[in-house]
């Protein structure tokens, strides 16, 4: 109830609807504020200016609403029938509901005429000629007629709901099967008709069994309903002394009996108003179904959603506190690289210290040395006796020159430089900081197999997928797996980052079970669901194109063929077989100087330019018009009279469950069976001249002579 309070208020004044009008554009609007937002146009000839706002909504139709001028933001003008008009420049002001509005600021007229505008005693004031109303909510404009406001219908229905929804605000409802002190109800029971409190409601009325069926409502909701409006007698607009008696099929509009005979509904299609009420509301309500069910998915859609801003909260809380201990941990490696650094320093600091200190004792050493003996020399020669200074000289001298020697070249250079050698390389890591950022670090969700795009053909299989909708996690790829068609394990076919697959070169007549995985730099996601997956049970194949020799002609639809050679030319099937049993014709529909083609089966790297069988890659029975012989390896086995012409049929039967292959000519098996212990893969096959043409049918059933052996449950996978 309290969401409908919206629907109840005037877009104008805010408040609730009172005396609620009917533009006719649809939207509603108190019959006050309509008075308040008329604004009057200068007076114009406009063809369209006579017609009455509420003569009926066919006359105002959105093909003439698209035609009318809109509000303006630039101009603040007005639009009518006839064309632009200016309206007076005055601000623009919003209602209570954020609505735009005009304030009633009518034009003055001329003092003349002011006594003839003044209201009557018990009257509303007149409306000025031309006035111009413009709906407060979709600002389409109309050039009012002589009958002003009268002109537009009054929305009784949407009075009535007001008064009722006024009237359930003023007192709380009591539950009505409560013995004593009745509790406020909860709900009200459509159907019942009763209003409950939430015990009493879980002990009369469960939901079960009939009652399931009953509708309950909010209890102010329900008081609205019981309510029964009293049935308002309708008067006509254009005819004020007539009831509303019928409806207008092609206005969409209740007409009066005189509107039928003097007015324009005469030659519409009318039907009884009461009979187009019933249907109407039949309508109403089974679009409110529709509505109803949007609404209930609206309200579990933001059920789902405030569930997430909890999920999103509590996961980012968690993720934040990962956040910051991902970076104390950094900061600690840092802190740890640092006091090694550090170290590092401390040692070299000390090292050089160590040296330097060495280095100044070792010459602080040998510079007394060194001016002692320079002393002590001064000394001597500072005595006066030759001889005994003679005695000792050439001692002294080569001490001196020895000592000389000794600071000789590096002793007064430093051992150490004051400068330190090691330099802190930080850029790379300041970079890496700079470029630290969040980086996947989940394995892609399972995909998402689309049915719809999914399907079969023959034995080929084409698998679509995609991500979750509300996926965000990096793919770099895909993974598709088949089974062997025969309850087997699963095998990869497909890697890639393509989300469509064809898998061709299957068995016919057989289920193949089908999963899809994503994976990304972090690993690999979770399988999606398995699809299942039929091959066609019979084979359905043409004459391949690409496997043909280029002197092979081939023409409707790949299904006839015949060759620009004199020598013998292969052409191949479009599918390959290689488990269960198949069936398949050929008619000669040119036969010419008694050629011998041969029919049969071969591997895919056959060669293509000798007879079928010459080599060890095919098996084949050639026959010409008298007999033929089954031939492998350039082995001739077999020879069996009956042979082939014009009109003839080649049936060729592969039963891979015996592991054979036998040949039929006009329906009839021509010779014992042709080969044993095939398996793998085979394609079907044959080899022609210019002498020969030949139309190729498939999709054929077992003939009815033959009964197909136990299937190989250890059959080989193509």
């Amino acid at each position: 109830m309290d969401e409908m309070e919206e629907e109840l208020k005037c877009p104008v004044c805010g408040s609730f609807y009172r005396e609620p009008i009917i533009l006719p554009c649809s939207h509603n609007i108190c019959l006050a504020c309509a008075r308040n937002i008329l604004v009057q146009t200068p007076d114009a000839e406009s063809p369209q200016s006579s017609r009455a706002s509420g003569s009926g909504v066919s006359d105002y139709d959105y093909l003439d609403l698209d035609k009318m001028s809109l509000y303006s933001e630039a101009d603040s003008g007005y639009g009518s029938y006839g064309g632009f008009v200016s309206a007076p420049t005055t601000p623009c002001q919003k209602s209570p509901n954020g609505v735009r509005v005009f304030p009633p600021t009518v034009p003055q007229p001329p003092p003349q005429q002011q006594q003839h505008l003044l209201p009557q005693p018990g009257s509303l004031p007149p409306i000025p000629r031309n006035s111009c109303i413009t709906c407060p909510q979709c600002h389409r404009s109309l050039i009012l007629d002589d009958r002003g406001l009268r002109g537009f219908p009054k929305n009784r229905v949407l009075e009535g709901v007001v008064d009722r929804y006024q009237q359930s605000k003023a007192a709380a409802l009591k539950c009505q099967l409560c013995e004593k002190s009745p509790k406020e109800a909860t709900v009200m029971c459509e159907q019942c008709d009763v209003f409950y409190c939430d015990p009493c409601r879980l002990r009369c009325h469960p939901p079960r069994g009939p009652l399931a069926k009953h509708r309950l409502v909010p209890p102010a909701q329900g008081r609205i309903s019981r309510r029964a409006s009293p049935r308002k007698i309708s008067t006509c607009t254009e005819h004020e002394l007539e009831n509303l008696s019928m409806y207008c099929v092609q206005c969409k509009m209740p007409v009066c009996y005189q509107c039928l005979e003097e007015g324009k509904h005469g030659t519409h299609e009318v039907k009884a108003l009461g009979a187009m009420w019933k249907l109407h509301k039949g309508q109403l309500s089974q679009a409110l179904n529709g509505l109803s069910d949007r609404a209930t998915e609206a309200k579990e859609f933001l059920v789902q959603l405030r569930n997430m801003v909890q999920h999103i909260q509590e996961n980012g809380v968690e993720f934040e506190a990962c956040l910051v201990a991902q970076c104390d941990a950094l900061i600690d490696a840092l802190n740890r690289r640092k006091a090694q650094l550090l170290a590092r320093v401390n040692k070299e600091h000390e090292h050089k210290l160590k040296v330097v200190r060495d280095q100044i004792s070792h010459c602080t050493v040998k510079l007394r040395q060194t001016t002692g003996l320079m002393e002590y020399c001064l000394e001597v020669i500072k005595e006066n006796d030759p001889s005994g200074f003679l005695q000792i000289s050439d001692a002294l001298i080569r001490r001196v020159h020895m000592t000389e020697g000794q600071w000789g070249k590096g002793t007064l250079t430093p051992r150490m430089t004051s400068d330190f050698d090691l330099t802190l390389d930080s850029g790379p890591l300041l970079q890496t900081i700079h470029q630290l950022d969040f980086v996947q670090m989940k394995v892609p969700a399972a995909p998402m197999l689309q049915l719809e795009e999914c399907c079969t053909q023959n034995n080929s299989a084409t698998l679509s997928w995609k991500q979750p909708p509300l996926s965000t996690i990096a793919v770099d790829g895909y993974i598709l797996e088949l089974d062997d068609g025969n309850g087997g394990p699963f095998r990869e076919v497909y890697v890639g980052t393509e989300t469509i697959c064809t898998v061709d070169g299957l068995h016919f007549n057989s289920t193949y079970k089908s999963r899809v995985k994503a994976f990304n730099a972090s690993g690999v996601g979770q399988y999606s669901k398995t699809l299942i997956m039929q091959t066609s049970e019979i084979a359905w194949f043409t004459f391949d194109p690409a496997s043909a020799h280029p002197d092979i002609i081939l023409s409707n639809d790949n299904l006839t063929v015949t060759c620009n050679s004199y020598d013998d030319r292969v052409v191949m099937g479009n599918s390959s077989f290689s488990r269960g049993v198949h069936y398949w014709e050929m008619t000669v529909d040119r036969y010419d100087n008694h050629p011998d083609p041969a029919f049969g089966i071969a591997r895919g790297d056959v060669l293509k330019d000798v007879m079928l069988g010459k080599d060890d890659k095919a098996w084949a029975m050639y026959v010409d018009n008298n007999r033929s012989w089954f031939m492998h390896n350039n082995s001739h086995t077999n020879r069996t009279d009956g042979g082939i012409g014009k009109g003839s049929t080649i049936g060729v039967l592969l039963d891979f469950s015996r592991g054979i292959l036998i040949f039929l000519i006009n329906d009839e098996q021509q010779g014992p069976v042709a080969f044993e212990g095939l398996e793998g893969v085979y394609y079907p096959a044959i080899s022609i001249n210019r002498n020969v043409q030949v139309t190729l049918h498939t999709g054929l059933p077992i003939p009815d002579f033959y009964t197909p052996g136990e299937a190989d449950p250890t059959g080989s996978v193509c």
